[in-house]
């Protein structure tokens, strides 16, 4: 991961062992949460709509950037260098991916556009492009006589001036993230929160809310920026802590960095990628199976699968409605 790369130095053995451990886990974690949405993705055709597409790029982002984290400390100096650079790109690629996935909701709830498909390939563009630039200005600005490779992790930045260039480059971008993030699912839910109350005063027959889908829906779309801000967090206060007092680790917060940073495609994975979509979709299979097999799995699943859309394409047809109203 990219936020490991700073954090081994002045440690212990034994303390280092601990960090390679949590990240290991962590990361295999995140590799098979956002492994599995990869795979509903490309087995469910069902499931290969716009607003998930989005979901697989953020989930194979995660799912790269995890496999880098995990493979460790190559024994050649150019496959040292690979790893820092993959893990780098596809990290700031995963944050990226959730910004076009809020913008995406923004602008069919908030702004009632219909081109959000057409803007697929700006997106691209915007995130593996953004993505390659801040990588390569990191690599041009290291101090490559202060890279070393600590514990089994590579590309660790020892010089100030690199520290820094990695600050700019990683949790700049990242925060920034966070804030688009963080008004956009402002805006969005304040715009479902009254158009519920003006349709439950309206009180339409051919138009009803299901107040509790409703409810868990902006619920869930709130939590989506603390995902980034709980993944990073520490990392963030670690990274100023090690620019402040580069002579001075402190273990429990290097732990935290490494463990909540590793976790952060298995987060995604679950608020991102486990929607009513992919429920239902899995459940449909599952009624290919022996009652003996079926009966192991959750007796609500079949019905919330049947019961809901997903979140973004229920917006759309909310959204039309207002249109006609």
């Amino acid at each position: 991961m990219a936020t490991v790369q700073a954090v081994m130095g002045n440690l212990t053995a034994a303390d280092r062992r601990i960090l390679t451990a949590v990240n290991t886990f962590g990361s295999s974690l995140s590799f098979l949460g956002s492994g599995f949405i990869v795979l509903c993705y490309l087995l469910f055709k069902d499931l290969r709509k716009f607003s998930f597409k989005l979901v697989f790029f953020l989930a194979l982002s995660d799912m790269l950037c995890s496999f880098f984290g995990i493979i460790g400390d190559p024994s050649k100096g150019f496959f040292c260098y690979a790893q820092g650079y993959t893990t780098h790109f596809f990290c700031v690629a995963s944050f990226l991916w959730t910004t076009t996935i809020a913008f995406t909701l923004h602008r069919t709830v908030v702004r009632h556009k219909t081109d959000v498909e057409d803007l697929e390939p700006m997106f691209h563009l915007y995130v593996w492009g953004t993505s390659v630039v801040v990588t390569v200005i990191r690599s041009i600005a290291n101090e490559h006589a202060h890279i070393s490779r600590l514990g089994t992790w590579c590309w660790a930045q020892t010089g100030r001036t690199g520290k820094a260039i990695h600050f700019i480059t990683f949790y700049a971008p990242l925060w920034g993230a966070i804030l688009f993030n963080g008004i956009t699912y402002f805006q969005v839910i304040r715009m479902l929160n009254n158009a519920t109350r003006m349709a439950v005063g309206m009180s339409e027959r051919g138009y009803q809310f299901d107040s509790r889908s409703d409810l868990k829906a902006l619920n869930r779309w709130g939590y989506y920026p603390l995902i980034l801000i709980g993944s990073w967090f520490f990392g963030t206060i670690n990274r100023i802590h090690d620019f402040v007092e580069p002579d001075h680790k402190i273990f429990w917060l290097s732990l935290l960095d490494v463990g909540m940073a590793a976790l952060m495609g298995l987060f995604n994975s679950i608020a991102y990628g486990l929607n009513s979509s992919v429920r239902r979709a899995l459940y449909e299979r599952l009624d290919l199976l022996p009652d003996s097999f079926r009966r192991w799995f959750p007796k609500g699943l079949r019905s919330r699968g049947q019961q809901q859309e997903s979140e973004l394409v229920a917006l759309k047809d909310q959204d039309q409605h207002d249109g006609q109203v």
